[in-house]
């Protein structure tokens, strides 16, 4: 059975309305799919090789009137508990949230990148970057998972 591990971080409410709609529709279409889902908060560094696929997910954010960074949650795993992670060429899907109120709107995606790329991670495919309010763009993310489904065979 494949298995994907997901890790995100939310502090609003809006990555973990993403996730859980994203496990919502892998749950009713991928029935051979297991999908575990984890806070980056309670996430430890070995947490970053479970499942076949890593999905981790986060919005930007703005830190000491610095804006691009990931959600201090995500940015505290990434930076601290896995700073020193191989991901051994694992196949990674990401999923960033932005606001276009600020200049560096999904900038948290080219930070997921260069932690990818220092950490021997492998993006699997393009990823999904919503925009202001997720409410209202769940058709967008059910129409991403497709591509990410596709990490599945890539992977083996």
């Amino acid at each position: 059975m494949p298995t994907l591990h997901i890790i995100y971080a939310s502090t609003s409410g809006n990555t973990e309305h993403v996730v859980e709609t994203l496990k919502e529709h892998l749950s009713s279409t991928q029935k051979d799919l297991t999908v575990s889902v984890q806070r980056a908060e309670e996430a430890q560094a070995e947490d970053i090789n479970k499942g076949d696929v890593l999905l981790l997910a986060s919005s930007t954010w703005n830190y000491d009137a610095v804006e691009g960074y990931l959600n201090m949650h995500m940015r505290e795993f990434l930076e601290k508990r896995a700073k020193d992670a191989d991901l051994s060429g694992k196949p990674v899907g990401l999923i960033i949230l932005g606001d276009d109120r600020y200049y560096y709107t999904g900038r948290g995606t080219e930070r997921f990148m260069q932690y990818l790329l220092s950490h021997n991670g492998k993006s699997c495919t393009m990823p999904l970057i919503i925009i202001n309010d997720p409410y209202g763009q769940e058709e967008k993310v059910v129409r991403w998972c497709d591509t990410l489904m596709g990490c599945f065979t890539s992977s083996e």
